[in-house]
């Protein structure tokens, strides 16, 4: 399988000011960050991507720059429909109002997911995020669409936090958990049982590798043989621009071959949960 045709299943738009992260100077180092659509589109057309999942970009602590670009993406969508959009949404009780607003775009024509984080701020096992949390699910249930949580090792993004996000909604909503459960002790709870165990239990449970680490999509792709199950509940994501689109890509095309699983983590599972 080369690049051409590709479905990726989550990357961003959007160019956020310049900030002091960990104390450090002011930097910008999401430096393929897009601005405007058009550059997006010209990123697919050389990448070959055929289809792709479009979050505003985020990171920098002030929320409200980011909830601004929920237009954007929803206005990238409705142009290329090559494009499916995601709107951003927080669990902090402080953004209720900005959720409103974002929440009032969720049946807009284009739109197939939401992105919530605590990367900012909140916990899964936080009560005063509890009520902001209900309603994103129930948004997500409401208009069928998929949530995509950010993990990453250790604190509210560890899968220990949000898997029970993954225990209290993921019935009847779908929650995709960006980056294979984060870093090393994320990968090795996820492949090791809990990712299958929430499959056997009925849980509408999926993943992407952007981020992981070498070892996990190969691990991945070994259990998913053995178990018989799994195959589609992954997809292929960039993440750009904080991934690397032509890294992620080998990495995982390396892992899943040419058979089944690279057919759905590639473009089949992409189309079961966006088209």
């Amino acid at each position: 399988m080369t690049q051409r045709g590709l479905a990726d299943g989550h990357r961003h738009l959007g160019v956020l000011p310049a900030f002091a992260f960990y104390g450090g100077p002011p930097v910008n180092p999401d430096t393929t960050a897009r601005a405007t659509i058009d550059q997006l589109v010209a990123d697919l057309d050389r990448e070959g991507t055929e289809r792709a999942l479009v979050l505003p970009n985020y990171g920098v602590p002030d929320v409200s720059l980011t909830f601004a670009l929920n237009d954007l993406v929803i206005e990238a969508a409705q142009r290329d429909d090559r494009i499916r959009a995601g709107l951003y949404v927080s669990p902090r009780p402080q953004d209720a109002a900005l959720n409103e607003k974002a929440f009032a775009l969720a049946g807009e024509d284009g739109v197939r997911a939401l992105k919530t984080t605590f990367l900012l701020g909140g916990s899964p096992t936080d009560e005063d995020c509890r009520p902001q949390l209900d309603a994103i699910f129930a948004t997500a249930r409401e208009h069928d669409l998929t949530v995509h949580v950010h993990t990453s090792p250790g604190a509210a993004s560890d899968i220990d936090q949000v898997g029970t996000l993954v225990d209290r909604y993921a019935d009847d909503v779908r929650i995709h958990l960006v980056h294979l459960g984060g870093g090393m002790s994320g990968h090795i709870k996820l492949i090791g049982h809990r990712f299958f165990d929430w499959i056997a239990a009925g849980k509408r449970v999926y993943t992407d590798t952007s981020w992981a680490i070498g070892f996990a999509p190969r691990w991945l792709a070994a259990e998913i043989d053995r178990r018989g199950v799994g195959h589609d509940r992954v997809l292929f994501a960039s993440d750009e621009p904080w991934g690397d689109h032509a890294g992620e890509f080998a990495r995982l095309n390396a892992a899943a071959g040419d058979g089944e699983l690279a057919r759905h983590v590639f473009g089949e599972t992409f189309a079961a949960l966006y088209d």
